[in-house]
C-alpha cells in the first residue's frame, strides 16, 4: 500500500546506504498522471456498467448481481485515486485532512479486499451451475445473491479495520513534510495484521477461486466429449468469468507475491539492501497494476459478454422507444393546444 515508506526512500532515510534515489525519481515523476489516467477511465467504464445494469428493464441475473458489486467496488476504489494522485504530485504533503486520510485509504482497501470475495462468488456460482447442475436451481436465488454481497462487503471493512484505526496525518520536521500514513502501535502488530491480509485476502480466496476454475474446465471439457451443450446463458457467463479471473490473477497475483516478500523482509526471514530496494519499486508498479484491474472488468464484460452487450443494446433501445414516445406525446399536446387557440 502507499505509505510514509515511499518518502523515506525518496530522502534515502530507510537507516541503509541504498541507493535509490535516482532509482525512485522516474516513477514518482510519473505516478501522479497514471494514476489519474485509471481514475478517469475506471470512473466512466465503471459508471456505465451500473448504469446498463441497474436501468435494464430485466432483472439482473445471480452472475449480473455478483458483476454488478464488483463494478461497484471497482467504482469506489477508482474515486479515491485522485487523491493519491495530488498527496504525491505534492511531495507526499497530504492536504485533505484526518477524516479524508481515513477514509481515502479505507475505500481502497475495503474495496480492493471486496473485489476478490465477489470473484470468489461469481467462480462459485459457476461452479454450482456448471458441476453441481441438479441442485442449482434451490442454491442460486437473486436473494441469496444479494445477502452473499452484503456478507462480501462487511468482510472488505473488516478487513479494512486497522486502516480505519491506524491512519493518522503527522507532520516530519525533518522532512518538512505532513503525511497520511499507517502507525501501528509496534512492529509485532503490524506483521500480524499483514499476515492476516495476505491469508485472508490471498491465500483463501485464490485457493477457493482456483479449485472451482479447475471443476468448471473439467466440466465443460466433459460436456464437450459427451456433446452436451449446457444452456447458452450458462456458457457466456461462464466465458466471461474465466476471463474475468484471468485478469484479475494477472493484475493481483504480483502485488500479492511482493507483499509476502515484504512481510518476510521485515520479519527479518528475508534481508539485503539490493532485495529491499527492488521490493520498494516492485510495490508501486505492481500496486497500480493491481488498481488497473478495476479499468479492465468493465472493458472485459464489452468484449467477452455477449449477454453484456445484448443488455446495451436493449437499453438503447429501451431509450430511443420512450424518447419517441416523449416526442410524439409533445406533438400531440402542442396540436391540441393550437387547435384550442384557434
Amino acid at each position: 500500500s502507499l505509505n510514509i515508506a515511499l518518502l523515506f526512500n525518496q530522502n534515502n532515510t530507510n537507516g541503509t546506504h541504498c541507493p535509490d534515489q535516482d532509482t525512485w525519481e522516474w516513477l514518482y515523476a510519473g505516478q501522479p498522471v497514471y494514476i489519474i489516467l485509471l481514475a478517469v477511465l475506471g470512473i466512466a467504464f465503471n459508471v456505465f456498467v451500473l448504469m446498463v445494469f441497474c436501468l435494464h428493464k430485466k432483472a439482473c441475473t445471480v452472475a449480473e448481481i455478483y458483476l454488478s458489486n464488483l463494478a461497484a467496488a471497482d467504482l469506489v476504489l477508482v474515486s479515491c485515486l485522485p487523491f493519491w494522485a495530488v498527496n504525491i504530485s505534492n511531495g507526499f504533503n497530504w492536504p485533505f485532512g484526518l477524516f479524508l486520510c481515513k477514509v481515502v485509504n479505507l475505500g481502497i482497501k475495503m474495496n480492493a479486499y471486496s473485489s476478490i470475495y465477489f470473484l470468489v462468488l461469481v467462480s462459485i456460482d459457476r461452479y454450482v451451475a456448471l458441476v453441481h447442475t441438479m441442485s442449482h436451481g434451490r442454491m442460486r436465488r437473486p436473494k441469496y445473491a444479494k445477502l452473499g454481497c452484503l456478507l462480501m462487503w462487511s468482510f472488505g471493512l473488516l478487513l479494512s479495520v486497522p486502516t480505519l484505526i491506524f491512519r493518522e496525518v503527522k507532520y516530519f520536521p525533518e522532512f518538512d513534510v505532513t503525511a497520511c500514513f499507517l502507525n501501528y502501535p509496534n512492529e509485532t502488530l503490524e506483521l500480524f495484521c499483514d499476515g492476516m491480509l495476505i491469508v485472508f485476502s490471498f491465500i483463501i480466496p485464490f485457493s477457493i477461486i482456483s479449485f472451482c476454475t479447475v471443476k468448471i474446465i473439467q466440466a465443460l471439457k466433459i460436456q464437450a466429449i459427451e456433446r452436451f451443450s449446457a444452456e447458452k446463458t450458462e456458457q457466456k457467463a461462464t466465458t466471461l468469468m474465466l476471463a474475468v479471473l484471468l485478469a484479475f490473477l494477472i493484475c493481483w497475483v504480483p502485488f500479492h507475491v511482493v507483499t509476502t516478500l515484504d512481510v518476510l523482509l521485515r520479519a527479518e526471514v528475508l534481508g539485503g539492501c539490493h532485495l529491499t530496494t527492488v521490493l520498494d519499486i516492485c510495490n508501486q508498479i505492481f500496486t497500480y497494476l493491481a488498481f488497473f484491474n478495476s479499468v479492465l472488468n468493465p472493458i472485459l464484460y464489452v468484449i467477452v459478454g455477449k449477454n453484456f452487450r445484448k443488455k446495451v443494446q436493449e437499453l438503447f433501445k429501451q431509450w430511443s422507444v420512450k424518447r419517441t414516445t416523449s416526442s410524439e406525446s409533445t406533438r400531440s399536446n402542442l396540436s391540441s393546444t393550437l387547435k384550442t387557440v384557434l
